[in-house]
């Protein structure tokens, strides 16, 4: 057994009620990350074009927007039921660890930069169900007494 099973088996064996609630906000506020990505794509290619590492032409801000854009969307979506968590998460976290280190850390630690603090909480949720798994009220629970 290697140790990525083994944390899923340790996250399965200790199950928490309470955390089934927070699953559900955290697809909530993921979800709707992706709504404002694909509402505002305009400030948000200003903003990646502008504060970019990497050097991205305004296309490939654009196609690097959209992207996101629909992981954010399809993986809230699925962390909100509570189908699939660990995938969901685990395609959520590199997105996140480059809009803390990439976009969100130019602006600094200030408690102003509430978007850093957000990611930051956001991330640290997304390795808490990478471990745990969907929890309670979720579709994976309904699907694993199913059978």
């Amino acid at each position: 057994m290697n140790v990525i099973q083994k944390v899923e088996h340790w996250g399965d064996a200790h199950p928490v009620k309470w955390l089934g609630i927070v699953r559900i906000v955290l697809g909530l506020i993921i979800f709707s990350k992706g709504i404002s990505l694909i509402s505002d794509t305009t400030h948000q290619q200003e903003i990646l074009f502008k504060n970019s590492v990497f050097g991205f032409s305004e296309m490939m801000s654009s196609l690097a927007i959209h992207i996101v854009a629909f992981a954010h969307l399809v993986g809230g979506v699925l962390i909100t039921i509570g189908l699939v968590t660990r995938f969901a998460a685990v395609i959520q976290i590199p997105i996140l660890i480059c809009a803390i280190f990439f976009i969100n850390m130019t602006n600094g630690f200030a408690t102003l930069n509430s978007e850093l603090w957000l990611s930051i909480m956001v991330l640290v949720l997304l390795i808490l169900f990478w471990i745990t798994g969907s929890g309670s009220f979720s579709v994976d629970q309904r699907i694993k007494n199913a059978k």
